[in-house]
C-alpha cells in the first residue's frame, strides 16, 4: 500500500510539470497574484515539513554530528544545483535552431532536483505514511511555481511550447528513478541521514529562493497576503503532525 501511495504521489507531482501550458493565456497580473500565494504557501510548507517532520524524525534515534553534516550537505548541494542552472549565458539570439545554454542547464538542474525529490519522498514513505504524505504535499506545493518558472525559462531559451512541455515533463520523471533506487537499496539506505539532507534542501529552497522573492514585495496588502500564505503552509504541516501522526 505504501508503494501505491508513493508512486501515485510521484505521478501527481510529475504531472505538475505540464502546468506551464495552462498558464499561457493568463494575464501577467493573474499569474503574479497566483504565484505570490503559491510561493508564500510553499515557503511555509517546506519550513514546516523540515522542522516539524523531517528533523524530529531524523534526530529521534541518531542525534550525533553526522545528522547535522547531512543537513549542511543538503544546503550546499542545492546551492551548487542553483549555480549550475545559472552557469552560462549566451549572447547569440535565441531560436529553435539555437536554444540558449541556460535552457539546457535548467533542464540539468531540474533533472537533478526531481531525482532528489524522488529519493527523499521514497525515504519519507518508508519511514511512515504520515511522513510521506507531508513531504509529498510540501514538494507538490513548491513544484507549481517552480515548474511555471522552468517552462518560462525554456521558452526564453528558444524552445517551442510543445518541446518545452515535453522536456519539462521528461525531466520530472527522474523522480521515479530516485524512488526506485531507494526501494532497491533500502536495506542499506541511511534513512535518518537522508531525512536530514532533505531538511537541508527544503530549508535552502525556502530561505534562499522563496523568502527573498517574497521580500521584494513591499506593499502592506501584498505583505499581509504573503504572511497569511506562509502561515497556511505552516498550518498544513502542523495539522498533519497533530492529526495524522
Amino acid at each position: 500500500m505504501i508503494y501505491i501511495f508513493l508512486f501515485l504521489s510521484l505521478a501527481i507531482i510529475s504531472a505538475v510539470s505540464l502546468i506551464g501550458v495552462l498558464t499561457l493565456n493568463w494575464s501577467a497580473i493573474k499569474l503574479n497574484n497566483i504565484n505570490a500565494w503559491l510561493i508564500s504557501i510553499a515557503a511555509g510548507s517546506l519550513l514546516g515539513d523540515s522542522f516539524l517532520h523531517l528533523l524530529p524524525e531524523a534526530t529521534e534515534n541518531q542525534n550525533g554530528l553526522t545528522i547535522w553534516l547531512y543537513l549542511i550537505a543538503g544546503l550546499v548541494v542545492f546551492f551548487i544545483l542553483e549555480k549550475i542552472i545559472h552557469w552560462r549565458h549566451c549572447h547569440i539570439p535565441t531560436s529553435q535552431e539555437h536554444p540558449h545554454p541556460l535552457g539546457i542547464m535548467n533542464l540539468v538542474g531540474d533533472f537533478s532536483h526531481n531525482f532528489l525529490d524522488g529519493l527523499v519522498l521514497a525515504n519519507a514513505f518508508l519511514v511512515s505514511s504520515t511522513m510521506g504524505i507531508s513531504t509529498a504535499i510540501a514538494i507538490f506545493i513548491h513544484e507549481i511555481p517552480q515548474e511555471i518558472g522552468d517552462f518560462g525559462i525554456l521558452l526564453h531559451a528558444g524552445y517551442s511550447r510543445i518541446k518545452a512541455s515535453k522536456l519539462n515533463f521528461l525531466s520530472s520523471l527522474s523522480a521515479f528513478l530516485g524512488a526506485l533506487l531507494v526501494i532497491i537499496f533500502r536495506a542499506n539506505w541511511p534513512i535518518n541521514n537522508l531525512l536530514a539532507f532533505t531538511a537541508g534542501s527544503f530549508i535552502y529552497i525556502a530561505t534562499a529562493d522563496l523568502l527573498p522573492e517574497m521580500q521584494k514585495e513591499t506593499t502592506e496588502a501584498k505583505s499581509l497576503q504573503q504572511l497569511l500564505g506562509l502561515c497556511i503552509g505552516l498550518a498544513i504541516m502542523l495539522i498533519i503532525k497533530i492529526f495524522l501522526q
